[in-house]
């Protein structure tokens, strides 16, 4: 099978000036593309690399210190009870109020010098970790506590003397969960498939959650996507259960959250139309506690991890978006309408308006932006979409019927900050290679492909908006020590001392430098012996140097990050340590019950992290 490399040497001389076409020029290569990376060491990676970890706790570079900023259940505001350790006392009221549970992707929007605000999503719950029962024996009362705890965290930062602060006066703090009123907008708000008893308009949706990762605008919003909403509804009647259905993993048995049993809209068999009302991207004003949140439908309903949005050299918003299943696709957003940086209220419906795409990725390095709109590419009443709201709201089948590519479960998508250059995680795929359509190819080179990889590409011409674009693997993770000499050793950036396993999270700082998190298997044995608990590496994206920065405690995902803009401060997220009962008592120690925070990184010399 060829793989596809990119060359040190064509690495380093690429400039946005320069163009795709300039940039990859080279042909495919029957070599691993271990062999075609060839890192050298790094000016960008100014800090010594941590071993991997077993430890139940966060481990930092030497000369770098780490608190604990917020954990779930902490309360936002000063008139709301504290978490309880007995779990038995901890209510839906007081999680209202209260920090939500497993943070995962976040956004920092500065305020003033003194002043900002951390918008953080909160996924989901681990009901062995929330209740006394473990959620054997759900109440009408738990499930309005586990309710709660879902959705979005909004907090207030003060800068002290000692670094930034969470602030339980601060004028910004606000939870939103999965009973908040939003509105619906863009192309589908209205359709019958969004139409319910409580909603028969089709506007009005009541709550977000599984949120996973995250975004933000020029224009001062958060956006927060919805991701594994299908394993919050069910039904104890008969529910037919459509092929559209079956496409979103949406069943009769729930995840075991149990809502659907105490909250009839959850209850296929009541709100058969519930479900498409999630899956979406929703924005949100952070500086406005008293905003509506609104439900984005031109960006399209699927399983999202993340929003990259980047403003094009016209002046359309682009926005880059993963679907993340095994065998799901990427996507990009363009906007018909240009951002006005002059008048910021203008652009708050930007992205209500544009065309939606998903990606073909050629075996010889190109690729192609497929549109996904009615009436192209055999997307037809036809063939089952009547109308552009039909393929937003169905976007997975609309990539099926256009030829996308299926992707090695598409995680967060990351845009350079000086270049035209995209990333994005494949976290893993069990399934690669052992179903017809996910066959073993271009940017997913592996069968059961256990370890992820990271594909990268740049746009024609370096403009966003093109049509086409060149890809390559920028590294391929993977255990040298088990499998040396074989493709699941990983890329030849990937060694002894960094390796790792599913990259998830990534993001870029102003330097650009490419933060990496990981959330894969943390059993330190078999195939993953010696990768210890999950972590967070810092990658040049110019010479393909990695390096092991952070690693977190037991059972743990690393997941989540933000910088000041000093680039003097880093937010990370520790997601559910201890989860499945895993020994663990983070952060607090002694006899607590393990709870997802948001920690914060500094220099001891108060310098920029990562230099």
């Amino acid at each position: 099978m060829a793989e596809r490399g990119l060359s040190r040497r064509r690495f380093l001389g690429a400039t946005a000036a320069l163009g795709a076409v300039t940039f990859f020029s080279m042909t495919p290569v029957s070599r691993s593309i271990a062999a075609a990376l060839s890192p050298t060491a790094s000016s960008l990676l100014g800090f010594k690399a941590v071993p991997a970890s077993t430890a139940d706790t966060v481990v930092v570079p030497e000369g770098y210190q780490v608190e604990r900023l917020i954990s779930w259940g902490d309360p936002l505001f000063t008139d709301v009870a504290e978490f309880s350790n007995q779990l038995h006392k901890n209510t839906a009221a007081n999680q209202k109020r209260q920090f939500g549970d497993n943070n995962d992707g976040m956004s920092l929007f500065p305020v003033d010098e003194q002043t900002a605000i951390l918008a953080v999503n909160n996924e989901y719950t681990n009901y062995e970790l929330m209740f006394e029962h473990q959620g054997k024996n759900m109440t009408a009362a738990d499930v309005g506590y586990a309710q709660a705890a879902h959705g979005v965290s909004v907090i207030t930062l003060a800068k002290a003397k000692e670094g930034w602060r969470f602030d339980k006066n601060g004028r910004f703090n606000r939870r939103i969960d999965a009973n908040t009123a939003m509105r619906i907008s863009g192309p589908a708000q209205g359709h019958a498939l969004l139409q319910t008893n409580a909603d028969p308009k089709g506007e009005a949706a009541l709550g977000t959650f599984n949120n996973c990762a995250n975004g933000m605008t020029p224009w001062g919003t958060y956006l927060t996507c919805e991701e594994n909403f299908n394993g919050y509804f069910g039904s104890d009647a008969q529910v037919d259960m459509s092929p559209e259905f079956s496409r979103y993993g949406i069943a009769a048995e729930d995840a075991g959250y149990s809502w659907y049993k105490f909250d009839s809209r959850f209850d296929l068999a009541k709100e058969p139309n519930e479900p498409n009302r999630f899956g979406w991207v929703v924005e949100i004003d952070p500086h406005n506690p008293n905003s509506t949140p609104v439900k984005r439908t031109a960006l399209g309903r699927f399983k999202h991890e993340n929003a990259e949005l980047v403003i094009a050299e016209d002046g359309r918003v682009v926005v880059y978006l993963g679907d993340d299943e095994r065998g799901e696709h990427i996507y990009r957003f363009v906007s018909r309408n240009k951002y006005n940086p002059v008048d910021q209220a203008a652009n708050r419906d930007l992205l209500d308006d544009g065309e939606l795409f998903v990606a073909k990725f050629n075996e010889d390095g190109s690729g192609e932006w497929l549109s996904l709109t009615h009436g192209q590419n055999g997307l037809t009443a036809e063939n089952g979409f009547a109308s552009q709201a039909d393929i937003l709201i169905h976007a997975r089948l609309a990539a099926t019927q256009v030829g996308a590519t299926t992707m090695d479960r598409p995680e967060w998508v990351a845009v350079h900050p000086h270049e035209p250059m995209v990333f994005c995680t494949l976290t893993n795929n069990k399934n690669r290679g052992l179903k017809d359509n996910q066959p073993v190819g271009g940017p997913n080179p592996r069968a059961e492909n256990h370890y992820g990889q990271i594909v990268r590409w740049v746009p024609t011409a370096g403009q966003h908006t093109a049509k086409d674009f060149q890809w390559d693997l920028f590294l391929m993770a993977g255990n040298p020590d088990i499998h040396g000499g074989t493709p699941y050793a990983g890329s030849s950036n990937i060694t002894t001392d960094n390796m790792f396993n599913s990259p998830d999270g990534i993001g870029f700082d102003q330097a650009g430098r490419l933060w990496i998190q990981s959330d894969g298997n943390y059993s330190n044995q078999g195939d993953f012996a010696g990768q210890g608990n999950n972590q967070m590496l810092c990658a040049d994206p110019k010479t393909g140097e990695v390096r092991r920065f952070l690693t977190g405690p037991v059972a743990c995902e690393i997941t989540g990050l933000a910088f000041t803009p000093d680039q003097k401060t880093l937010f990370v997220g520790v997601q559910h340590p201890g989860e499945k009962l895993v020994a663990s008592q983070f952060p607090f120690g002694g006899n607590s019950v393990p709870r997802s925070s948001v920690m914060v990184i500094t220099r001891e010399d108060g310098g920029v992290i990562g230099s």
